[in-house]
C-alpha cells in the first residue's frame, strides 16, 4: 500500500469512530460533510471544479449536501475504496492524494480541539513527512506569500523548506505534518513562530491558507 492508500485508511476509521455529526477543522462542516466532500472530488468531475472555483459553488453545495445525506456506512465505504477506474485521480493516488488525506484527517482528529491551545501531534514516519514535503513547498508558495513579513519554513530538524514574501523575516518552526497544516490554514498546529516582534504578531494574526 502507498502512504495516500495508508492514511485513507486511517481517515475512515476516524471518520467511523467520529460519526457522522462531530466537528471538524473545515468552517462549517461536520464529518458527514467533508465526507461528501472527499466522495466527490473523486468520483463528481461535474461537481468536482465548484471546490475551487467560486462561481461553480453553488452547484457543488448543492451536490455535496445531497451526498452527505446518504447513509453514513455507504459514504464511508466508498471514500475507502479510493477512486474509481475511471477517476483521474486513480493513476496519481500516490502524489496526490497524501496530503489530501492527511490534512482532513487531522481535521476530524482535532475537530473538537481548542485552537488556541498548542496541540500535540500525531508521530508521522520519516518516509511521510519527506512525502509531504513537496505539497508544503506547493501550498505555502501559493498561501504564505501575502503575509506581511518574509516566511520561512523549518523542520525541527533544522531542514529549511521554503523562504517566500517580504518583509521582516520570521520562521515558523514545526514538523513536516504541521508545517503543511500550517500552510493550509489550519489550526490549532504545533509550531513555533519567532522574529521581529511586530511581524510575528502580525503573522499570527493574518489569514492564510487557500
Amino acid at each position: 500500500m502507498s502512504h495516500a492508500q495508508d492514511e485513507r485508511t486511517a481517515l475512515v476509521a476516524s471518520l467511523r469512530a467520529a460519526g457522522p455529526d462531530a466537528p471538524t477543522l473545515c468552517d462549517g462542516w461536520l464529518t458527514r460533510d467533508l465526507a461528501a466532500h472527499l466522495v466527490i472530488r473523486e468520483r463528481r468531475p461535474d461537481a468536482a471544479p465548484g471546490i475551487m472555483v467560486d462561481r461553480l459553488a453553488g452547484y457543488t453545495e448543492h451536490v455535496q449536501n445531497r451526498t452527505a445525506a446518504r447513509p453514513w456506512g455507504e459514504l464511508l465505504d466508498t471514500i475507502a475504496s479510493g477512486p474509481p477506474i475511471w477517476s483521474p485521480y486513480r493513476p496519481v493516488d500516490r502524489w496526490v492524494n497524501l496530503a489530501e488525506m492527511f490534512v482532513h484527517h487531522e481535521d476530524i482528529l482535532r475537530g473538537r480541539a481548542d485552537p488556541d491551545v498548542r496541540w500535540t501531534p500525531r508521530p508521522l514516519s520519516p518516509e511521510v513527512e519527506r512525502a509531504l514535503r513537496p505539497t508544503t513547498k506547493l501550498i505555502g508558495r501559493k498561501s504564505l506569500s501575502g503575509l506581511p513579513a518574509r516566511i520561512t519554513l523549518r523542520t525541527r530538524a533544522g531542514s529549511t523548506l521554503l523562504t517566500v514574501g517580504d518583509g521582516p523575516d520570521v520562521t515558523v518552526t514545526g514538523t513536516v505534518g504541521e508545517l503543511v497544516l500550517y500552510v493550509f490554514g489550519r489550526s490549532p498546529v504545533d509550531v513555533d513562530i519567532t522574529g521581529d516582534d511586530d511581524a510575528v504578531v502580525a503573522v499570527a494574526g493574518a489569514d492564510r491558507g487557500l
